[in-house]
């Protein structure tokens, strides 16, 4: 199945749906059991971005690291971290991806370096940033990639970063999830750019644009900027232009935002978007999209099963995994 200029497996396009709709029904349940106060602590989804996470997780290996921000839980499933896992964090269990320790805001797994992710906003993009001068440094051709959103970009972390991995040529892919929204304030009321992409100018580093709603549009853009870093070429700013479902977290009621918008941006779904041109390509009809979303729900199911019947980690872990005793 060709995608502009490169071919991609029917299975490889087939897995990388079945992962959007793992985040979609994971997050869906999770919105779900934190309005039935079951769930503790607070929650940032990632509905309606899917296709950013999995479209550039598809590139990456195992070796390769990924940063994350507080709306980790996509970027996450779609590195391969488990979703028994990830629920069990979020329940603040001890067979938790972090132990329980570090809940929906900093999930991570080491075995497929997914760095635990970060609340701080742009955060993660030094983090990143750091970990590509240790790949250029051992030579094995890994590449690192920082996710954050429009917010970040007015972050002194942001141009730090971009500045240093460019004079320094590092393997890294800066992914920028542009929602249009810092948490309540829309992206025109704090820059005056079209596009920050733009901003990559200013280091000499170059840039993409893709829509973050296409999967194939983003796999394809972030492909060559993955291919580009892995090979000694450098980093690359991409901005995803997308839009999340719901509000900032799940206290938040979306009253700030225009009604046309939503209507627009909601209209076009990631998933639809996937399940059209992928019905069109051939690869799968309305029963294997069926077959999936029921499987996804079974798999999420299962999760929470686990969550719930795993044990709360004992008191004196307070103690483990601390730097100084």
């Amino acid at each position: 199945m060709a995608v502009g200029t490169k071919k991609i497996a029917p299975g490889k396009l087939l897995d990388m749906y079945k992962t959007m709709v793992r985040i979609r029904r994971f997050e869906d349940s999770i919105h779900i059991r934190f309005l039935q106060g079951t769930l503790p602590g607070t929650v940032h989804l990632y509905q309606g971005e899917e296709a950013v996470a999995v479209g550039t997780c598809a590139h990456l290996r195992t070796e390769d690291a990924v940063a994350s921000t507080h709306r980790p839980h996509g970027h996450a499933i779609a590195k391969g971290v488990s979703l028994r896992s990830i629920m069990a964090e979020l329940y603040g269990k001890e067979t938790g991806c972090c132990k329980g320790k570090g809940g929906s805001m900093h999930v991570g797994d080491a075995s497929v370096n997914m760095l635990p992710a970060i609340a701080i906003v742009g955060g993660g993009l030094t983090i990143a940033t750091g970990c590509g001068l240790a790949f250029k440094f051992q030579k094995q051709g890994n590449v690192a990639v920082s996710f954050f959103g429009d917010g970040a970009t007015n972050e002194g972390d942001f141009h730090e970063a971009l500045n240093m991995a460019a004079i320094w040529n590092l393997p890294v892919v800066y992914v920028c999830e542009n929602n249009l929204y810092g948490a309540s304030t829309h992206l025109k009321l704090v820059c005056k750019l079209e596009n920050l992409a733009d901003r990559a100018s200013s280091y000499g580093m170059p840039s993409a644009i893709c829509d973050g709603n296409d999967l194939l549009d983003v796999y394809e853009t972030v492909g060559k900027a993955v291919e580009r870093a892995r090979n000694g070429g450098g980093p690359t700013l991409i901005e995803c232009k997308t839009y999340r479902i719901g509000g900032h977290s799940r206290s938040d009621a979306n009253a700030y935002r225009d009604k046309e918008e939503e209507k627009i941006w909601l209209a076009r779904d990631p998933l639809v978007i996937a399940q059209g041109k992928l019905k069109a390509m051939g690869v799968m009809t309305d029963e294997d999209i069926a077959r999936i979303d029921e499987d996804a729900a079974r798999e999420v199911q299962d999760a929470f099963e686990y969550a719930e019947s795993s044990p709360l980690p004992a008191p004196e872990e307070c103690f483990t995994h601390l730097w100084a005793s």
